[in-house]
């Protein structure tokens, strides 16, 4: 039940944000709105108001804004009669909304009231002929600082580390005889397998569990400094996946649900910040160039920019959209098939 309530309150949350996008610029830019959706069709539930039908859907897969003409400029209010720059901000302004979403929820997360682990982070181990040996780190250190910035746990370390990762990092150590010393290691993209990207093993020495929650003038400047290493954790791990460094795992709804449920058993701090991770994939996956995406919409209409006004015919331009659309929603059931088999075999993407 937890995981049930917990997916379906974090893809509400991303799905309205998504659409809120493209309403509140189609109705900015004078484009006629015929209907709202909360998932896909068939609907379960509609209302109309003021010319436009707002439903509930059977199919939990996402949303939509349907938008007058948006492959026919003919039609009255049409999205294809606009400005090739508002048709562009209208279908872009989805994903905007899902990269703006993550300030407010990474504030929210850091106003939450939560249970942090605070503790000397030691060095427990030195891989040899790491960037750690060679920076002369030792077993036994404690690691204070990070590029400036104070390490109160692993967990702190590690984030720091692949924030940084191929870049010069200044480590602050304490040594045996309570002597401070900087050095400067580079996180490796690929490590030798066990060693970890400087080459160390640590653990967290004297913990202590303390209750933090910070005031909304902190957590404000926080979200924003929280958003922006979100994207950049983002765009490490999609660079390890390219170059081999890290497995390309793919998951569908049933695994997301999975681990949003997972999530959700550390608490609401925790799920919240793990919706704004979400929110930044779907961001993403949406401004891709394929078909029936916003990202694929966008294609055309640059192309129209590039072919000085010449458009695409509606009627094709419509059928790439169907076939991308049928094409991602066996792609969507496929993955889906794939993780109830897991779940079935006890083989499950979360460790």
């Amino acid at each position: 039940m937890i995981t049930i309530l917990s997916f379906a309150g974090v893809l509400v949350v991303l799905i309205i944000a998504h659409e809120f996008g493209h309403f509140i610029t189609a109705r900015i830019s004078g484009v006629k709105i015929e209907e709202v959706g909360l998932g896909f069709p068939p609907r379960l539930f509609s209302l109309t108001r003021g010319g436009t039908r707002y439903s509930i859907n059977a199919l939990p897969l996402g949303g939509y804004v349907k938008m007058s003409g948006e492959e026919d400029p003919r039609a009255p209010g049409s999205l294809a009669s606009k400005s090739i720059a508002a048709r562009l901000l209208v279908m872009g302004s989805g994903s905007l909304m899902n990269f703006l979403l993550p300030v407010l929820l990474f504030t929210i997360a850091l106003m939450v009231p939560r249970d942090a682990v605070e503790a000397l982070v030691q060095v427990d181990e030195v891989a040899p002929s790491s960037p750690a040996a060679a920076a002369g780190i030792e077993v036994g250190d404690l690691i204070l600082e990070v590029n400036g910035e104070p390490v109160d746990s692993v967990s702190d370390l590690q984030r720091e580390i692949q924030l940084k990762m191929g870049r010069p990092v200044t480590l602050l150590l304490q040594r045996a005889d309570s002597s401070t010393e900087e050095v400067q290691v580079v996180p490796r993209w690929r490590p030798p397998e066990g060693q970890g990207a400087i080459g160390v093993a640590v653990m967290n020495s004297s913990p202590t569990v303390v209750r933090e929650s910070y005031p909304f003038w902190q957590a404000i400047p926080g979200g924003i400094e929280r958003s922006i290493e979100a994207f950049v954790l983002f765009k490490n791990a999609i660079i390890s996946m390219i170059i081999g460094a890290a497995p390309a795992v793919i998951g569908g709804p049933v695994a997301i649900a999975q681990l949003t449920g997972r999530v959700a058993e550390a608490g609401l701090g925790p799920l919240i910040e793990f919706a704004a991770f979400l929110s930044i994939n779907l961001g993403i996956i949406n401004i891709l160039p394929l078909p029936a995406l916003d990202g694929g919409r966008m294609v055309f209409v640059l192309m129209e920019w590039v072919r000085r006004g010449r458009r695409i015919s509606p009627r094709t331009e419509g059928r790439i959209h169907m076939v991308g659309f049928a094409l991602l929603i066996t792609f969507i059931l496929a993955i889906t098939y794939q993780d109830i088999l897991r779940i079935i075999s006890g083989d499950s993407l979360i460790p």
